[in-house]
């Protein structure tokens, strides 16, 4: 089901204290913050669908019949088969492929993935894929934006300024936009709890936090992210911070299933007024939820201060987020509903950094994860003209 006008929405953060490269194991100098509207947002305490293809204008037709970008030498590739084609004089060239999945409506935070990418790898595959099994049946898959024009232009753009670049290894080579009969040839199983079907499941990692409250989420993520790297095989897959329990979940699902990819993870882009993470879900906030949306991320640094003025203990760390949280309730609480923004806590965490297990005490020497989640109500009463957000509109 769609959400209706004004829906509850959802947002994610991750903030790094110290610099350092989260890749597939931690470094062991870094504290890191990650938020999601729900808002999401995470620290991490130092170690010391194919409906993207109804665009009449999304590509064209090179000599040969090859699809490409407009006015690009970027191929577009819909099938595994042509995929596979692809990639295999690279495999004999000795050539790196590397893969940032994306499920379009992409961002300043995706571009500067795909940039990484091409600075570390000879061909970058972007896939733009809206994959139906990672939500709920009542999450919010048909109001997801699409915006098949804005990424293809944006990659056009980004590519040719790659090629620019001398410091670059490789470029965008392909991009990867399959239906979903394509991702699932046997059928697509179903977005239920108790679906039958092929899924990939990463326990007990992705039962915990945001596994709790999106009980398919995390087997969504696992089972595409296995078909993704299964078509295109690459040697590096690139993620953001900002989702932090996934990398976890991806970090896990490689080494598991002895796969030979390096993950790589990319620091979380912000909006610089506010610091807010790009999200391709911030649409949904509107101007007035837009202005809260970062309690989350504040109440993580709160208790990253807390962290750096030597707090260990969960409950003097988790206390200085909590109070950052009911401050700014109370403040909203005595508002007239014209003006007020509601939200709820789903959870607040310090977790182990590489299980997601909450922990009592931080170990200087091992690190953890502060993570939050938090949901933006709709607005109660909406003022003239007020912009509400994606699958909101003006009123």
């Amino acid at each position: 089901m769609p959400p209706t006008a004004n829906a509850a929405a959802l947002i994610r953060h991750t903030v790094l204290l110290h610099p350092a490269i989260y890749t597939t194991t931690f470094s062991k100098t870094f504290l890191t913050t990650t938020s999601r509207a729900v808002s999401r947002s995470c620290t991490v305490i130092p170690k010391v669908t194919s409906r993207t293809m109804a665009s009449s204008c999304s590509s064209s037709s090179s000599k040969g019949g090859l699809e490409k970008l407009p006015s690009s030498p970027v191929r577009l590739l819909r099938t595994t088969s042509s995929v596979r084609l692809w990639r295999r004089p690279h495999l004999l060239d000795h050539r790196t492929v590397a893969l940032v999945p994306t499920m379009g409506a992409l961002h300043s935070g995706h571009l500067s993935l795909i940039r990484r990418a091409a600075r570390e790898n000879h061909h970058v595959v972007v896939s733009i894929y809206v994959n139906p099994a990672q939500f709920g049946i009542s999450e919010d898959l048909d109001s997801y934006p699409q915006t098949w024009d804005s990424d293809v232009a944006q990659l056009v753009k980004l590519d040719r300024e790659l090629a620019d670049d001398g410091d670059n290894l490789g470029r965008i080579s392909a991009v990867f936009a399959p239906s979903t009969k394509e991702m699932y040839p046997g059928g697509f199983p179903g977005q239920e709890v108790d679906s039958k079907g092929s899924f990939v499941t990463i326990t007990p990692v992705g039962e915990l936090l945001e596994g709790r409250t999106r009980p398919t989420f995390f087997r969504g993520v696992a089972t595409v992210c296995m078909k993704l790297f299964n078509v295109v095989q690459p040697e590096r897959v690139y993620f953001g911070q900002k989702d932090v329990q996934q990398t976890v979940v991806i970090r896990r699902l490689v080494r598991d299933f002895m796969m030979p990819i390096e993950v790589v993870v990319g620091r979380t882009e912000r909006d610089e007024k506010d610091g807010l993470a790009l999200s391709s879900r911030n649409v949904y906030l509107g101007e007035r939820r837009r202005q809260k949306a970062t309690v989350l991320y504040r109440a993580l640094k709160a208790a990253e201060g807390e962290y750096k003025r030597g707090g260990r203990k969960r409950g003097e760390i988790l206390r200085a987020a909590e109070g950052v949280v009911e401050g700014v309730k109370r403040e909203e609480e005595g508002k007239g509903v014209e003006e007020r923004v509601r939200f709820e806590v789903d959870y607040i965490s310090l977790a182990d950094p590489d299980t997601m297990e909450e922990i009592e005490e931080v170990d200087p020497a091992r690190g953890g994860i502060l993570s939050g989640a938090i949901k933006m109500l709709p607005v109660e009463k909406a003022r003239e003209g007020e912009d509400l957000g994606h699958s909101g509109g003006r009123r």
